[in-house]
């Protein structure tokens, strides 16, 4: 059976190469060509083709400007941030993302309050910021994308394929969850809100307050039981503890199943598209071509107002919320008094906590490497995962605050413990919080500010989600991406778009809510597992951390001490025990009360086989086209390619001096997994 013709990524042989000389090979470090060494390369080398271009997918050069990079920028062929604050705001953006308010707040009060803090900080220290230090400085080192990083260890560039297909499928459900913000905030733009009472939509479970059913009550010197229509009509009273409620739904929850999602009865009936929601869904893919036109020129500007303006809106919500009566109760059972220390002894509360910190840093989605590979060689890599990591966890304390006051204030309303007017996810989002809004004076003011900021949170986590798909794309075709940019960032965001629109059905909150289940879960989870094992016990963990001092400089072992039992102990341990807790405790995928049907379980299981599947096919192709016998070519598959190291010439140093000159090719660490030509042929 003949070998499949794959892309150069997958490529594994030994492949026979041009040689220039080294008097043409491009200049580094932020210099710009001048014009004398354009002319040596236009008349020096009698391949016209090459004349232009080093053609390799590794190393190319050519005479057009990408509005990706511009004259500044230390590498004039990827391009860099204009600045640090534009890496270390879109980094924040990316990280804080919705679950920071519709789920943190949320598990700290089921988890014991104030209590929880304490696993959440150790899972903060032990698993998230080893696991985020590494992504940036593997990103940062390389100057590459998810994908083309594995160059690092062949045999699991597989897991980079997964990282961009999960981020592929999580950027499609995504946006649809900032239309729905996007709805809800035009939908704020009325004088009284379409959700605060009981209108045409409404049917007869729909009511602002409980209504009773059945109570115990004294009649004649005898205790009886009769429904409350009996009770009221001979003016009894009922006795207090026997009082029992009918099943209501509030405005607001009505709205939402009815009116915003025209919710169908299951994943079976999947009903019209919403075409007020595929509008939405279209404008904010539409915002978000608009900020990555130019890549990371562009988002790296607009991240100035969407990560930051969120934090404005969360302090004005939290001041309104503490000036409300109740407040103090919310925030009491948010983190107070309510707190439970006895629930660390539960092994479900330390599960969620490694959980949360998991995936609100956003780790082992591959954003993390494309983005960082953006920076300066030497940037402080450390000191911005740091930065962003702790900047993440303590917006996540402050957005609870926000929320738990103005939940306090709508149970002191309702007359109920907050513990019956919280939630979680969308419930949160779009029905308890809209509900505590609509109590409020000038409720359409602050509907339209928590709404702007989910569009706002939502937006800059979507735009790190596009940029690394787009990375991906220019590692692989550098001269394709660098002439058609905008067409290819425009095609991108329409494909998305219309792959979405099964999202934006009357079935589509199943969907969002199946796709979230399984591809959002046990992927990454798979992934970050085998990244820290692959880097950390194959490459070397010692090995990694010289790489890293190459960035940041030389730091003693003391400093390192930390590090090192975190890689390679602490936080694999941690990972596989997630991801053993997580396929253990399974359950069939659920949507409130309805549940999923068979066929909806089966296409989330070959929606997370179809993400992980890319591991061992490439591992296989990698070994297949290596040379030599079985045991030789995983060997080879197990180093890391001949051209791995710095992606300019003058950060190689003596240790990576073997990438410099193409002609000693022979003398590389491995020659039988080339993977990539470094000319055109």
């Amino acid at each position: 059976m003949g070998m499949l013709n794959l892309p150069g990524f997958l490529s594994c042989g030994k492949k026979k190469k041009k040689k220039l000389p080294c008097s043409v090979m491009p200049r580094c470090c932020g210099r710009q060509i001048s014009e004398d060494m354009t002319a040596l390369l236009t008349s020096g080398v009698s391949d016209p083709e090459s004349s232009f271009f080093f053609s390799s997918k590794d190393f190319s050069l050519s005479s057009e400007k990408d509005a990706h990079a511009s004259d500044s920028d230390e590498n004039l062929e990827r391009g860099n941030w204009s600045n640090k604050a534009d890496y270390l705001l879109s980094m924040v953006g990316y990280a804080v993302g919705l679950g920071n308010v519709w789920r943190f707040p949320y598990l700290t009060y089921q988890n014991g309050g104030g209590a929880f803090l304490i696993p959440y900080t150790l899972m903060l220290a032990l698993a998230g910021l080893p696991l985020f230090f590494m992504e940036c400085s593997l990103g940062q080192f390389a100057s590459l994308g998810p994908i083309s990083v594995w160059r690092i260890l062949p045999l699991f560039q597989g897991v980079g394929v997964t990282m961009v297909i999960i981020s592929t499928f999580v950027a499609i459900y995504y946006n649809v969850i900032i239309a729905y913000a996007l709805y809800y905030l035009f939908a704020s733009f009325q004088k009284v809100l379409p959700w605060s009472d009981c209108f045409s939509w409404a049917d007869e479970f729909c009511s602002k307050t409980r209504l009773i059913s059945d109570c115990n009550a004294t009649l004649n010197g005898e205790i009886i039981h009769a429904n409350y229509s009996f009770i009221t009509s001979n003016n009894l009273t009922c006795i207090n503890d026997t009082i029992n409620y009918k099943p209501v739904q509030f405005p607001s929850e009505q709205y939402w199943n009815k009116v915003a999602l025209q919710r169908s009865s299951g994943l079976d009936e999947t009903g019209n598209i919403v075409w007020y929601l595929a509008l939405c869904l279209l404008l904010s893919w539409m915002i978000v071509a608009a900020a990555l036109f130019k890549g990371i020129k562009s988002s790296g500007k607009v991240v100035y107002f969407t990560a930051l303006f969120p934090y404005v809106i969360l302090l004005i919500l939290l001041v309104r919320g503490a000036t409300l009566e109740g407040a103090l109760d919310g925030i009491e059972y948010y983190i107070g008094k309510e707190s439970n220390i006895t629930k660390l002894m539960e092994a479900e509360v330390w599960k969620d906590a490694a959980t949360q910190i998991f995936y609100s840093l956003s780790v082992a989605w591959g954003g993390l490497v494309a983005l960082s590979s953006y920076n300066k060689f030497h940037n402080n890599c450390y000191s911005d995962a740091i930065f962003v990591c702790v900047t993440n966890c303590l917006t996540s304390v402050f957005a609870g605050f926000a929320i738990f006051s103005v939940l306090g204030h709508m149970a002191f309303v309702l007359e109920r413990p907050v513990s019956e007017v919280v939630d979680s996810g969308f419930d949160l989002a779009f029905v308890a919080y809209p509900e505590a809004l609509s109590k409020l004076p000038v409720s359409p003011l602050w509907s339209f500010l928590f709404f702007f900021m989910l569009l706002l949170l939502g937006l800059d986590s979507q735009f790190a989600t596009i940029e690394t798909l787009t990375t991906t794309i220019q590692d692989i075709y550098p001269q394709m991406m660098k002439k058609l940019r905008i067409p290819i960032t425009l095609g991108v965001c329409i494909l998305l778009f219309f792959l979405g629109l099964i999202c934006v059905t009357q079935a589509g909150i199943y969907w969002v809510n199946l796709i979230d289940h399984f591809c959002a879960g046990w992927g990454i989870l798979i992934a970050a597992v085998l990244e820290i094992i692959g880097i950390v016990y194959i490459y070397g963990g010692n090995r990694f951390i010289e790489d890293i001092e190459m960035m940041i400089g030389k730091k003693s072992c003391f400093f390192w001490m930390w590090w090192r039992m975190c890689w390679f102990f602490l936080t694999p341990v941690l990972l596989v025990a997630i991801l053993v807790w997580s396929l253990v405790t399974f359950s069939t995928p659920t949507y409130g009360s309805v549940l999923y049907p068979a066929w909806g379980t089966a296409v989330g299981w070959c929606m997370i086989i179809f993400c992980v599947i890319w591991i061992p096919i490439v591992a296989v192709v990698k070994i297949c086209k290596a040379e030599g016998n079985i045991c030789q070519r995983i060997v080879s598959c197990c180093r890391p390619t001949a051209n791995w190291g710095p992606y300019l010439e003058c950060h190689r140093g003596e240790r990576y001096s073997h990438v410099v000159n193409p002609r000693k090719e022979k003398e590389h660490e491995i020659p039988t997994v080339s993977a990539f030509t470094y000319f055109r042929e």
